[in-house]
């Protein structure tokens, strides 16, 4: 994938000296058919002229790796791996453990409260809070992956191209996935416009980066929409 090359690009108009760089990212792995696999990686960065005056390259002063699997059909946190590659002192990664205690929590509504509840403050460290809380969002984001992949694996092991077709959601079936975005955004509010459309039987509009790759391939997006049952 090509986002490093398109998130350097949103600095290039800036003509200041960097001072510091924390990065953030999250990637999902399906593990097998119920399990999300989320790896997330934060690190701070800062050029040796502004630190201190050492010499070198840039200076790592953090740098955290957080695995978390979730069961997809609960959201519930299963295992949670912390690991603390770059720290500035050394009893930093001894709250490593600490974080078992997110086993058996829900990733979904209520999870940035959570961790503030249990790691915030002196609980936790502030990098791993900050890093969890990022990761979270991303377990929506897989879904789709998920429930396309178990379909092409039913459709590989059953032998039958059928098995694979998704089936056309029901007002219900919309109105359930739409208790999961419920209240996360404005976009997503009790009284809005897109939670009032889903609880009147309506569809839910298609993402605008969808639609357009839809159009550059000359793909017709209702027919498509129909076709993969979305």
């Amino acid at each position: 994938m090509a986002a490093p090359a398109r998130i350097d690009a949103d600095y290039d108009d800036l003509p200041y000296p960097s001072i510091h760089e924390r990065t953030y990212e999250v990637r999902a792995f399906r593990k097998d058919r119920e399990t999300v696999l989320l790896r997330g990686v934060v690190l701070d960065l800062s050029p040796p002229e502004h630190t201190f005056g050492v010499p070198g390259g840039p200076v790592e002063f953090h740098h955290m790796v957080v695995d978390v699997e979730v069961a997809m059909a609960t959201a519930a946190i299963t295992s949670v791996r912390v690991v603390f590659e770059s720290h500035p002192h050394d009893g930093c990664q001894h709250i490593a453990a600490a974080y078992q205690a997110l086993v058996g929590v829900s990733i979904a509504r209520g999870f940035t409260h959570k961790v503030r509840e249990l790691f915030g403050g002196p609980r936790g460290c502030t990098h791993v809070l900050a890093l969890l809380q990022a990761m979270a969002p991303v377990v929506m984001q897989a879904r789709w992956p998920m429930l396309s992949a178990a379909q092409a694996e039913a459709a590989a092991a059953s032998g039958d191209v059928s098995v694979a077709a998704p089936k056309r959601m029901s007002v219900e079936d919309r109105r359930r996935m739409s208790l999961v975005n419920r209240d996360t955004c404005h976009m997503w509010a009790s009284g809005g416009e897109l939670i009032a459309t889903i609880e009147g039987g309506g569809e839910v509009p298609m993402p605008g980066p969808v639609l357009t790759r839809l159009r550059e391939h000359g793909i017709d997006p209702d027919a498509w929409r129909l076709e993969h049952g979305r």
